[in-house]
């Protein structure tokens, strides 16, 4: 399995519009098995992206997935910056198979 874990930066109090195009832009992403999002308690503008994907070739190919480039227009003029991305190896857990 390959995951991300990643906070962005909405631009000043547009968080929640940012979340509403993140949300919207869920769909059928082949290959995910998990995708959160969340807001940062003690931060008005961040928002944490947690991904569990089958494979690192899964989450590049959703990038060009129609849905999620048409997110990606919509959400960039709402973004400040990326603050923190790492990539994991998950193993299992709550709804993920063990490997």
């Amino acid at each position: 399995m390959f995951g991300l874990i990643g906070k962005m930066r909405a631009q000043p109090g547009k968080r929640d519009e940012l979340l509403d195009i993140l949300l919207a832009s869920i769909d059928a992403m082949p290959g995910c098995l998990s995708y959160v999002i969340a807001r940062d308690p003690s931060d008005a503008d961040a928002i944490w992206v947690t991904e569990v994907w089958d494979s690192k070739d899964s989450h590049k190919a959703s990038l060009q997935l129609p849905a999620v480039q048409a997110a990606i227009k919509q959400a960039m003029p709402l973004i400040a910056g990326f603050d923190t991305s790492i990539e994991t190896e998950p193993v299992g857990g709550f709804g993920l198979a063990s490997v």
